[in-house]
């Protein structure tokens, strides 16, 4: 899979730099502007868009370079919103769990020999597991950075740096490009969503009755992790008080999540559950609001700069990047669902009038 860069020109570096420190140092290695640049980051879909404001920092610092992508194809099409790279790779990573020998022997053989053949110059393994350590290796990279999970995955790396625990995931990856000699001036996250998904979303919209010009709030109620998960009913009384006050409501999904959403479905509340995942974000970016948990959609929606309120397990988890305030979590210890009604709506009605938008009783 494969897909251009438009001209970055267009987007400006509107978010601040955040509280990571600026390196001194200059790039670890000069560059051509003909070589080639391996990221790597297989999965989820949250990980990933935690690399993105690194992406943008290797394409600031190399701009003439060719930056591509390796990732799970399950994800791939979500780097359709990473403008600074140039080409994905796209590995079939359920060959594997298929367990047939001779179609994992295909997919191993044919990935190897791409990462040889592309004779990159710097290998990034954003993940740190023991596969993208060995497949950073295998790359043949005279220059290999890598986030070490483990002590024993080191020597894949010309340049390791530990795991920073403490750090949000995205300030993690740039703290691993800064160690290895890029210099932060500032933090840029901006997820590039196409005008055929916004299209697609809006037709979406209209089929459901909605009006993409009315303030509308998306809300994503499930997450990955049942421990993250906010009572799908208080979701729903959430959902039915801001309707009752305005507000539309759409709720989104994947499409494991068809089933579990079913009550709100029953409740007449329009859901996108088994969307592709690029409508699903041109849903958000049409809605005023998103409401969700620690998940990758709602992390999708800080990258296109939509305003949240996320519900997450503590104030060390990956609240939203760059924005801590606009996490809702439990005290200390208990899970989200001690949380009440009342303080999801309060915080929505927060960022509601943060955004200028009122709300009518009915």
């Amino acid at each position: 899979m494969n897909t251009s860069r438009p001209d970055s020109a267009a987007f400006a570096d509107r978010s601040p730099a955040n509280s990571l420190p600026r390196s001194t140092g200059q790039a670890a290695f000069s560059m051509n502007a003909n070589e080639n640049i391996l990221l790597i980051r297989l999965k989820s879909i949250g990980d990933i868009l935690f690399t993105l404001p690194s992406v943008h920092l290797v394409r600031q610092s190399f701009p003439g370079a060719r930056i591509t992508f390796l990732v799970s194809r399950e994800y791939a099409p979500l780097l359709e919103g990473f403008r600074d790279v140039d080409a994905v790779i796209a590995l079939d990573r359920a060959v594997f769990r298929r367990r047939h020998p001779a179609a994992i022997v295909k997919e191993t053989v044919s990935l190897l020999r791409r990462l040889r053949r592309a004779k990159f110059s710097l290998a990034i393994d954003f993940q740190g597991y023991g596969e993208t350590a060995l497949l950073t290796w295998w790359s043949g990279a005279p220059q290999r950075w890598g986030s070490v999970y483990a002590p024993g995955r080191k020597w894949a790396y010309t340049q390791g740096v530990e795991r920073a625990r403490n750090l949000h995931p995205a300030e993690r990856s740039l703290r691993l490009l800064q160690q290895c000699g890029l210099r932060l001036t500032g933090v840029r996250n901006q997820f590039a969503l196409s005008d055929g998904a916004l299209d697609e979303a809006r037709r979406f919209f209209l089929a459901q009755g909605l009006d993409p010009a009315r303030p509308t709030l998306f809300i994503q109620p499930l997450t990955s992790t049942s421990s993250k998960n906010w009572p799908l009913d208080r979701s729903l009384a959430a959902a039915r008080f801001w309707q009752r006050r305005g507000l539309q409501v759409i709720f989104g999904g994947g499409p494991a999540e068809q089933a579990a959403l079913e009550p709100v479905r029953r409740e007449g509340f329009p859901v996108s559950a088994g969307a592709p995942l690029l409508v699903n974000a041109g849903l958000m970016k049409l809605s005023t609001l998103v409401l969700g948990g620690d998940t990758g959609l709602v992390h999708l929606a800080v990258a296109m700069d939509k305003r949240v309120v996320m519900i997450n397990r503590s104030v060390g988890s990956s609240f939203p990047f760059q924005h801590q305030d606009w996490a809702v979590t439990p005290p200390p210890g208990k899970p989200v669902s001690v949380i009440p009604e009342d303080r999801i709506i309060g915080a929505c009605a927060r960022a509601l009038a943060e955004l200028g938008v009122g709300s009518q009783s009915a």
